[in-house]
């Protein structure tokens, strides 16, 4: 009986800003992936990084054709180049991990390890996160939340750093929103998953592109899109108000006639006016965010744009 031939393991890695960590990471998951032993190939996507990190990709592919180099035509964001990358992968295994060594190469093996028991989706947990204050208080309030509004129970100790099945991958492929992140959508998929601890390095280069305007605004599409409860928290907060102002007006209307009390007071008045104006302008920006994002989905624009490739895959997504 022959033996069944070595799997093959894809690894995608979205780049930006950090081109001198290139040439190392490619050659720890070489080293880490053949002594598994499995096959590989490894898509870089550049997501218009700031230094030359597209060169240093071409010239990595030159020398070895496992390695397959994506170029953005601008930045569109690194759940979009996770998502060019998976659309790229031939794997019978999918990894994704981040460009700056952070999530280190040789934990893909305890992800395979691990995913051959019987797992479709394994996720690294990282349990002492060698981040920032700031990094892990915010991933932690951005996750709690995303829970409440989604209903929801996430781990703020798991990002990117995956391995998965090539059935969730074909699925995921499938998810066309503009709107995306990496890991909630896969969770959302329902595989059977599986989290292991996994080793997490300081950063090697630079510093983090995620600021707090851009985590805002991931906060916010995240949990515009995955869940509608802000419109119905609008509707409750309306009734309650409402309510309040009647019981409010019954009770004026009580001691107007019952207790011959004039009902004086324009400033209360006012304030309860501009009080009323504010709630009701709130809610018109959280109904016009969804208007803004079914908007977004109408056009149909492609997630992404490429300008380069160094492979001869030609696929239209």
């Amino acid at each position: 009986m022959e033996n069944a031939p070595d799997p093959l393991i894809s690894v995608v890695v979205p780049v930006y800003g950090c081109e001198t960590c290139l040439v190392e990471l490619c050659n720890r998951v070489a080293e880490t992936v053949t002594k598994i032993p499995a096959q590989y190939e490894i898509i870089l996507v550049n997501d218009a990084s700031p230094d030359d990190a597209w060169q240093t990709i071409k010239n990595l592919s030159n020398q070895d054709e496992r390695i397959k180099g994506i170029d953005f035509a601008r930045n569109f964001g690194q759940h979009h180049a996770i998502t060019a990358g998976l659309d790229y992968t031939n794997g019978d295994w999918v990894v994704v991990m981040d460009c700056d060594l952070q999530d280190r190469p040789e934990e893909i093996a305890t992800l395979y390890n691990k995913a051959i028991e019987g797992y479709e989706v394994v996720f690294g947990k990282r349990e002492v996160r060698q981040d920032n204050w700031f990094k892990r208080k915010s991933s932690q309030v951005f996750y709690r939340v995303y829970d409440y509004f989604s209903g929801h129970a996430s781990d703020h100790s798991i990002a990117n750093f995956s391995m998965n099945e090539k059935k969730v991958v074909v699925g995921f492929r499938r998810m066309r929103e503009q709107n995306r992140f990496f890991p909630l959508f896969i969770q959302w998929m329902g595989y059977k998953t599986a989290t292991i601890p996994v080793e997490h390095n300081a950063r090697k280069e630079g510093k983090s592109s995620y600021n707090i305007k851009k985590l805002i605004n991931l906060a916010t599409d995240a949990i515009i899109s995955q869940s509608n409860k802000p419109l119905r928290l609008s509707i409750q907060l309306g009734f309650l108000i409402a309510s309040a102002s009647f019981i409010y007006a019954v009770y004026l209307f009580g001691r107007y006639f019952f207790l011959d009390e004039t009902v004086q007071g324009w400033t209360s008045v006012m304030v309860s006016i501009f009080f009323i104006s504010g709630l009701v302008f709130f809610n018109f920006g959280v109904l016009g965010l969804y208007i803004g994002k079914i908007f977004n989905e109408t056009k149909g624009r492609p997630l992404y744009l490429i300008r380069e490739t160094t492979s001869d895959k030609t696929d239209d997504y």
